[in-house]
């Protein structure tokens, strides 16, 4: 056995996370309760501050966890990315966006495995948790790293294990959701096992190589996309059949095999699902392979904010008013339901184009005060209050919290278009419009 899976075994390594955002800072937090000393590495001196302070930003880590493990010591959050030379194992957990020409941009990902090297050491085991395009684990992680004289497989040790992190679900955290583990050698899978099996309670999946795990990811999102973008579809053409697509989709619910349910919405939001396709779409082309059914399903999905405008300005129109100087209420700026993050929301790209139209557009998140877009910071309204909806030409839907009266809503309502089916038990039901 070598040193370091010893180390792992009776927890006496000291282990190392690179990006303290919404998958980093769970990680380190289920790192520091398996009982291991865990240092967190980020740029944001304001992060690594609140860290410090026992502050949590993160909606799916617990308060008290953090505080308790800081307190204790367990959990120590740096700029100094010397503190590395401390590590025994480093996760990289760092943003992969697209660039302005929606391609990979890994420029963290390099940064991150740059300020690694001056301070790598033997039995050192690094891991990319960042989703990314099949191939970077090999192709530009390890030559970085092996630029410091030490040799993947024989010194050190490298594997991908793709980030599965749910925002706001309430059964799957970090914890208890199954990791895949893909090494560049048997030895390298082996120790980042080893590593995984002592902090989670949730089988760890083995495979081959890096690329595997990282085209599994790619996979598990993609395979959302398509889906999404099926149901978008679908739900454009059933509007003009005038068929209810909600209901189509309850429907066939009720059949126990063969089918799973997706729904339609404004657009994609998140980090991972409107991006990873591109990332495939992206590499595929250096193989002289184009992906069709993917490339479609982002194309509908792309323009869900466009068409949710659109149909905005028909249910304006029949009443006469044009968007043009009209008052509409968003309800929800967040991806999805009962959580804070905004990233990529589709919810910003319909305030954007309303307002493009002349629209005078305000909003209500509970989760959400206030967003940056592209340097523009928004706030929104603090209260849902009769008076704001009243005053209101239209009220578009955009996210389904669960915490807003929407009886209260359509009771106060002139035109509802809900784009979620957030208002489904609503009663009456008069003056709302389903996307």
């Amino acid at each position: 056995m070598n040193k370091l899976m010893q180390k792992l075994r009776d927890k006496t390594a000291t282990l190392g996370v690179i990006g303290l955002g919404y998958v980093g800072l769970p990680l380190a937090v289920e790192k520091s309760k398996a009982g291991y000393k865990t240092l967190g590495f980020d740029i944001q001196e304001s992060r690594v501050s609140m860290v410090n302070r026992g502050e949590n930003y993160i909606g799916d880590v617990v308060n008290e966890d953090l505080d308790a493990i800081v307190q204790s010591g367990y959990l120590l959050a740096t700029t100094d990315f010397a503190e590395v030379a401390k590590a025994d194992c480093i996760c990289i957990c760092v943003p992969t966006p697209l660039d302005k020409h929606q391609q990979p941009d890994v420029s963290y990902v390099r940064a991150s495995a740059e300020s690694i090297v001056p301070y790598m050491h033997k039995d050192m085991l690094i891991v990319l948790e960042s989703t990314t395009y099949p191939g970077t684990t090999e192709e530009v992680l390890k030559p970085i790293l092996e630029s410091s004289g030490l040799k993947c497989g024989r010194d050190f040790y490298l594997a991908f294990s793709p980030e599965r992190v749910d925002p706001g679900n309430l059964l799957y955290k970090t914890k208890n959701t199954p990791k895949v583990v893909g090494g560049v050698t048997d030895s390298c899978t082996d120790v980042a096992a080893t590593l995984y099996e002592s902090i989670l309670e949730a089988p760890i999946h083995r495979v081959s190589s890096p690329s595997i795990a990282e085209m599994e990811k790619i996979l598990e999102n993609t395979y959302r996309n398509i889906n999404i973008g099926l149901v978008n579809e679908l739900a454009i053409l059933c509007n003009k059949m005038g068929i209810n697509f909600w209901e189509v989709i309850e429907a066939a619910k009720t059949k126990p095999f063969g089918f799973q349910a997706f729904y339609p919405g404004p657009g994609l939001g998140g980090h991972c699902i409107p991006l990873d396709p591109y990332y495939l779409s992206w590499k595929a082309r250096e193989f002289g392979f184009h992906t069709s059914m993917i490339e479609s399903s982002m194309m509908i999905n792309d323009r869900m904010p466009e068409y949710c405008v659109e149909r905005a300005g028909q249910i304006l129109n029949r009443d006469r008013k044009a968007v043009n100087g009209s008052k509409i209420l968003i309800l929800g700026v967040a991806y999805k339901q009962d959580i804070n993050d905004y990233r990529e929301s589709p919810a910003l790209r319909v305030i954007e184009e309303l307002e493009k139209r002349g629209a005078k557009v305000v909003y209500f998140d509970p989760y959400v005060t206030e967003y940056n877009n592209h340097g523009q910071v928004k706030k929104g309204e603090l209260e849902l209050t009769a008076n704001l909806i009243q005053n209101s030409d239209l009220v578009i839907v955009t996210t389904a919290h669960t915490n807003v009266d929407y009886t209260f809503v359509q009771e106060n309502a002139h035109k509802i278009f809900d784009t979620k089916n957030a208002m489904k038990n609503v009663i009456h039901r008069n003056n709302i419009e389903l996307l």
